[in-house]
């Protein structure tokens, strides 16, 4: 039941393996739910994903989100009214050669997004192995996202922004390990919810966070609390800027034990059904 305390309250919620089913979309019951809040009960929602808007702009379509949205762990927030970049946070222009390096020491490739204006690109390498092979081929083919293959890095000429490392957790801990104390730089590292031993390892700005990407909007709005959603590591930052961490019951153990509070598993709709159950008109 929505109490005093939740009017003035922003919901923010991550995608995968939190707000999306197992075919990584915004299921019927969820839309309808959540859309029914904002419309009837006036919710306040919003997304924090690592996610680029380039894959959330098909996702999120069949809701009717009326806040600015949080994307690749904060480097990024987006209007989706206006259609435009309110923040973006970019990486030290040295950075493209630091990578190109240590992918042709180590061995592994990656992805690298810049912007230029309000246009993002992604450029790799080479794809070099099943796991960056698929999420090539998904990005391209389910969200019409454009690719560039490029020999080095630092041929690039705009703004870096992110990198984007997939392989095991064994392999991406020699490129953890080689920026862990750079102080320009912050890290996300955490196993795909979707495939079961592989890793996923991020790039960017220590200028970003999901955390201070909701503390932009819930200043930009003035909210005065902040519920929030998630399941895995990268959504510890989310979390430190909430004042209320619900978690659903496929998290992992860490975020599990981090969490105030446990509902439903993402594929039974458990965040819509919550908060309808707690924002409802009804209630």
């Amino acid at each position: 039941m929505a109490s005093d305390k939740d009017k003035n309250t922003l919901v923010i919620s991550d995608l995968d393996g939190t707000l999306l089913n197992d075919k990584a979309e915004i299921s019927w019951v969820t839309s309808f739910k959540i859309n029914t809040l904002i419309e009837e009960n006036g919710l306040f929602f919003s997304i924090a994903t690592a996610r680029t808007w380039a894959s959330c702009k098909k996702i999120l379509a069949p809701l009717r989100l009326r806040l600015p949205i949080v994307l690749m762990n904060g480097v990024l927030i987006f209007d989706p009214k206006l259609k435009r970049y309110d923040v973006v946070n970019r990486l030290d222009g040295g950075m493209k050669l630091k990578i190109d390096r240590l992918c042709t020491s180590l061995g592994i490739e990656c992805f690298m997004y810049t912007i230029f204006k309000n246009d993002m690109n992604t450029y790799y390498r080479k794809l070099a192995t099943p796991a960056m092979k698929d999420f090539y081929e998904e990005r391209k083919e389910k969200y019409y996202k454009s690719f560039t293959q490029i020999d080095h890095f630092e041929k690039v000429n705009a703004d870096v922004i992110y990198f984007t490392f997939i392989d095991s957790k064994e392999r991406l801990q020699k490129v953890y390990d080689s920026f862990r104390y750079n102080s320009e730089v912050t890290m996300t590292f955490y196993e795909d919810v979707y495939n079961e031993g592989l890793w996923y390892l991020e790039i960017f700005s220590s200028s970003a966070s999901k955390k201070k990407g909701v503390q932009y909007i819930k200043d930009y709005s003035g909210f005065d609390r902040v519920i929030g959603f998630g399941d895995n590591l990268n959504d510890i930052p989310m979390f430190e800027a909430c004042d209320e961490k619900v978690c659903v019951s496929n998290a992992t153990d860490e975020i599990k034990e981090y969490c105030d509070r446990m509902i439903g598993r993402n594929t039974d709709d458990a965040v819509a059904n919550y908060l309808y159950g707690r924002f409802g008109k009804d209630n």
